[in-house]
Parts: structure tokens; C-alpha cells; sequence
């Protein structure tokens, strides 16, 4: 069994900001990166500042080339600019991502409407 860990891009960026707070930040990517791979969910979904952008790419610097890493993410790449709120620092993650990364698209219809209570 894979000991993957699950974060949201939102919770890990309040936990990797908390952490730079605390003046934990050379201990707690390394934490987070134990998880093998770590799953990112719910990249774009919500804005993160300046700050939370940075401390995001450096998680995922970190990651290159040295461990897998999944993303989640229904936004497309050229619109990835407004997540990390710097076009550069998302061509520099993209381009991450793109060089030994495999890119899965889902189609058809939401699995959560599928078996919804509600119809």
C-alpha cells in the first residue's frame, strides 16, 4: 500500500503560511513531502495570495524530479497564471508538471450527480 497523503491546495497552503508564521517553514515541507505521493486536490478552486502561491511552488520545486506528485484541478493551464498569481511562476510549475508528467482528462458525467440522492 502506498501511504499517499490527501491535502486541498487551500488547506496546504494555509498549513505551509502557518508554518512560515511559526518559523517551522525548513521543517514542515519536508513533513508534507513524506507523503508518497502527496495529492494536491482542488488546485484553482480558491485564491491564495502572493504569499501561499510561493510557498506552493516550493513545495513543488521540491518535488521535481525527486518524488510523484498528484494534482487535481479542473482549470486549464493558461489559466493558471490567475492561481499562482504570477503568469511566470505558473509557466515555471507547468513546465514541471509537463516534463516527466502524464495528464489524465476525465470525461462524462460527475460521479457525484450520478449517485446524488436528489433526483
Amino acid at each position: 500500500m502506498i501511504p499517499a497523503g490527501f491535502f486541498t491546495a487551500p488547506s496546504l497552503v494555509t498549513r505551509l503560511c502557518k508554518a512560515k508564521h511559526d518559523d517551522r517553514l525548513d521543517t514542515e515541507p519536508e513533513t508534507i513531502g513524506k507523503a508518497e505521493p502527496p495529492v494536491i486536490d482542488e488546485l484553482g478552486y480558491l485564491p491564495s495570495d502572493i504569499e501561499g502561491a510561493r510557498l506552493l511552488f516550493q513545495v513543488i520545486a521540491d518535488s521535481y524530479e525527486t518524488r510523484s506528485v498528484v494534482f487535481t484541478s479542473n482549470l486549464e493551464f493558461s489559466r493558471w497564471g490567475d492561481v499562482f498569481g504570477d503568469g511566470d511562476m505558473a509557466a515555471a510549475v507547468i513546465d514541471r508538471i509537463v516534463h516527466h508528467g502524464r495528464i489524465i482528462r476525465f470525461h462524462g458525467e460527475s460521479y457525484r450527480n450520478t449517485h446524488s440522492l436528489m433526483k
